[in-house]
């Protein structure tokens, strides 16, 4: 039912059935590198580039999400996917074979999150049984859409962050899950004005604020509610500005927050500035650390909402702002009877 302003509450919980995680090379050396079920050290995936490379990561993290879940493709009744490469070619790419109606999704890095809603939403309307909800970056193919070709070597300045090679795969279904969606709330764009589109976080941040604020008024819910509250990839500069907007609105996250962004690499060893990105980074960091810890009882109840930055080569060349976007969904434990 329609909770608040802007959030929904599933009277029937939508479960997820199952969740597969692949990274490549930089990832697997990273701190969460026993969480993935995937590490490939060749960050084309066994194709001639990094786009292919990609596709074939979606399309092989997807399957694996399948088989653990013990359905086939014809199962699955709708999918919902996207990536950050133009046109979402590499999702169009990596399932167009797997003969499924496809829901192709552009949140930028909060695509893991609108996917997890829409796809919750139609589990819950009775609309589908089952879906795949899909989302991943690369980093070589990000960085030549975005910015400079990789062997052109251009300082990154420290509040950068890394874009991660990397895809989350999660089957939802109205049936039994140990790890389960209660509800959601979808986020509304966001522009500060900020034009600097490698500093991603002070970007993404102010989206964030705003739909974490806007979770907690509509559910009547205080952050401590929560064991975390998780954002996708604001890194250590959108995490201190994240946390300083919704103080200002009077509500401390301090001691709850978790960013996948910076858990998914070490700055000092790894040299990545600020963190993670990309819609690869709040993917798998959810497939792999959040649900195992979920359905270890680690942790019971989380505020998942991946933060996405709205911009396009097209935007950024004609000197346009980068306007956030987010997306939270409530994700719990489930309750033994």
């Amino acid at each position: 039912m329609q909770q608040g302003k802007q959030s929904v509450a599933f009277e029937k919980p939508v479960y997820i059935m199952s969740a597969a995680c692949m990274v490549g090379p930089k990832e697997g050396e990273g701190p969460l590198k026993d969480t993935f079920d995937v590490v490939v050290e060749d960050a084309t995936f066994g194709k001639d580039s990094w786009e292919e490379g990609e596709s074939e990561m979606m399309k092989q993290t997807s399957l694996l999400a399948l088989r653990k879940a013990k359905i086939k493709t014809e199962d699955v009744r709708y999918l919902f996917a996207g990536d950050l490469l133009g046109q979402l070619i590499a999702t169009t790419f990596g399932l167009k074979d797997f003969d499924i109606p496809l829901f192709g999704l552009y949140g930028a890095c909060s695509t893991m999150g609108e996917a997890l809603s829409l796809g919750a939403m139609t589990v819950h309307g009775g609309y589908a049984d089952t879906v795949l909800a899909t989302a991943s970056s690369h980093f070589g193919g990000a960085e030549k859409q975005f910015r400079f070709p990789l062997e052109y070597g251009n300082q990154r300045p420290m509040s950068s962050t890394w874009t991660v090679t990397g895809c989350g795969a999660f089957v939802l279904s109205k049936e039994y899950g140990d790890v389960m969606i209660t509800g959601i709330t979808t986020g509304k764009v966001v522009d500060y004005g900020v034009k600097d589109s490698l500093n991603m976080g002070a970007c993404m941040a102010p989206a964030a604020a705003d739909v974490i604020f806007q979770h907690l008024k509509d559910f009547g819910t205080q952050p401590e509610d929560y064991d975390r509250i998780v954002t996708g990839d604001l890194g250590s500069v959108g995490k201190e500005i994240l946390c300083k907007l919704l103080k200002d609105q009077g509500y401390d996250i301090s001691k709850v927050h978790m960013d996948c962004g910076m858990e998914i690499y070490d700055d000092p060893e790894q040299d990545t500035h600020a963190g993670g990105s990309g819609c690869g980074c709040s993917a798998v960091t959810l497939a792999g650390k959040l649900l195992n810890e979920l359905r270890e009882g680690i942790i019971n109840k989380i505020l998942f909402v991946p933060t996405g930055a709205l911009l396009s080569t097209v935007s950024y060349n004609e000197g346009k702002s980068v306007p956030g976007i987010a997306h939270a969904v409530v994700i719990e434990k489930r309750q033994k009877a």
